[in-house]
């Protein structure tokens, strides 16, 4: 016997109970709504009966007997009866199910909502044990005056490396001094030439001495590297006339959206309001030769990231004339133009390929001669400036980058930057030959949800034997 066939013929007894187990099955759902669990329960074990005929017939490959399901069929036939009898007839059953199904569907999206506010929540939240850091360098930077000498003497001798192009420059934005040091940690163990590595750290002001103060103190641990530290108050051609993002938050719908909340009724998910999207050392990769305006070539690195090869090589790419340097990401699960723009709007589909291929920040290279040749910043602005009312894109970064650099970025070897490992899982053969290893995401690897398999990836740079690490808790 073949039970598929058997169970799709409009005249066997094998179809006849299998109709009656769906039909009792919705019963039991309406009358557990009606509070009627006797009735329910009843329901439940003739349902349990009926699949256990089914169940023998399957196994004795033959098909059921009058005599075989006379019995069964008759007895859940009585208890489908009283359902009707209960006024479960089809009219009530299809209407119940409908606002049990739109019930479930509220409850769900009401969890997905919740799980995704809570998650954003973790991994914004500040540790407490980088705030405890944070105070703790800070009250040293003040109080030792030792310190700050050793710092104006080293500065003073590495002063001339800071505009030397014959060097490797890096910059890195960020006011997370354990996250920055892996990054400056990470290069320094893996150069083959730490002598000629020059870091250019840009901090706030909140967080100037306490970059500061960790560099300081930790110097000579870094096998000859050079490290500058600036604050972005003190440029004083970044002011509102000049910037767009400065502007923007002038703006009080721009407030409203990412401080309150309540101008579109919730409707706009909460990743979408982060304020860090309007933090000015998120947006300062787009004024990187206004920043240093004597170096021709900077390779630009993110703060969740952690360096494991050498990468003097970045520096002799032929970018073929092009600006940024950067490692696709069309292919597999990343995304194309598509998926980060809104192709609704005329100015984006008269402008760009929907299926250009994406790419990444967060270890990318700029010819800055080429940048100010073609005026690059200029274009950022143009697209900050029309997207005041945020309709050609809602959220970072990326998307503005993708705008500004578009036919201006040379496509690089997928190993020198490999993403992910903040919320994907990634093949352990590319994690090795991974260059730069990248945990964008939320699951940042020095937050309690990080991925635990790619923490000690980062880990095994962080200083946990430093005096103000352990007073921190940190481990």
């Amino acid at each position: 016997m073949n039970m598929t066939e058997e169970m799709l013929s409009p005249t066997s007894f094998a179809r006849q109970v299998n109709d009656q187990i769906a039909l009792a099955k919705a019963f039991v759902v309406i009358a557990k709504e009606s509070k009627n669990l006797q009735f329910a329960w009843d329901l439940s074990a003739q349902i349990r009966n009926s699949q256990l005929l089914l169940s023998t017939a399957a196994a004795s490959r033959r098909p059921l007997t009058v005599l075989d399901s006379e019995p069964t069929i008759r007895d859940m036939a009585v208890l489908l009866y009283q359902a009707q009898q209960l006024h479960y007839d089809s009219a009530t059953m299809i209407m119940r199910l409908k606002a049990t199904i739109q019930s479930l569907e509220a409850q769900m999206s009401s969890v997905t909502e919740k799980s995704a506010k809570y998650a954003q929540i973790a991994a914004e939240e500040v540790p407490k044990s980088l705030y405890c850091l944070g105070v703790r360098l800070t009250t040293e930077w003040f109080q030792n005056s030792e310190l700050q000498g050793k710092l104006v003497q080293r500065s003073h001798a590495v002063a001339s490396k800071l505009t030397d192009n014959s060097l490797y420059h890096f910059c890195v934005f960020s006011d997370n001094i354990v996250a920055t040091s892996v990054v400056v940690n990470s290069t320094a163990l893996n150069s083959k030439a730490p002598e000629k590595v020059v870091f250019h750290l840009v901090t706030n002001e909140i967080n100037y001495a306490v970059m500061k103060s960790w560099f300081a103190m930790n110097m000579d641990n870094l096998r000859g590297v050079t490290v500058e530290v600036q604050k972005f108050e003190d440029f004083k051609w970044l002011n509102a006339s000049y910037v767009p993002v400065l502007k923007q938050l002038q703006d009080s719908d721009t407030q409203s959206y990412y401080f309150s909340g309540h101008n579109d009724d919730g409707r706009t998910p909460i990743k979408f309001r982060n304020p860090k999207y309007l933090s000015m050392l998120n947006h300062l990769r787009f004024y990187i030769p206004e920043v240093f305006p004597a170096l021709k070539k900077m390779v630009f690195l993110d703060d969740d990231v952690v360096v494991q090869k050498d990468l003097s090589a970045l520096f002799s790419i032929d970018l073929n004339r092009n600006v940024n340097g950067a490692v696709e990401t069309c292919m597999e699960t990343f995304h194309r133009y598509h998926k980060y723009l809104n192709y609704s709007h005329p100015l984006i589909r008269s402008h760009f390929d929907p299926d250009a291929c994406g790419w990444a920040f967060g270890m990318n290279v700029f010819d800055l001669v080429e940048w100010r040749k073609r005026n690059v910043t200029g274009i950022y602005h143009y697209w900050q400036e029309k997207n005041v009312d945020r309709t050609l894109w809602k959220l970072g970064t990326l998307p503005p980058g993708l705008l500004t650099f578009y036919g201006l970025t040379e496509a690089l070897e997928p190993s020198w930057h490999v993403l992910g490992l903040g919320y994907a899982n990634v093949d352990a053969r590319v994690i090795d030959k991974g260059a730069v290893l990248h945990f964008n995401g939320n699951l940042k690897p020095w937050l309690k949800i990080g991925m635990e398999k790619y923490k000690p990836l980062w880990e095994k740079y962080v200083d946990y034997s430093h005096p103000f690490m352990q007073q921190c808790n940190f481990h």
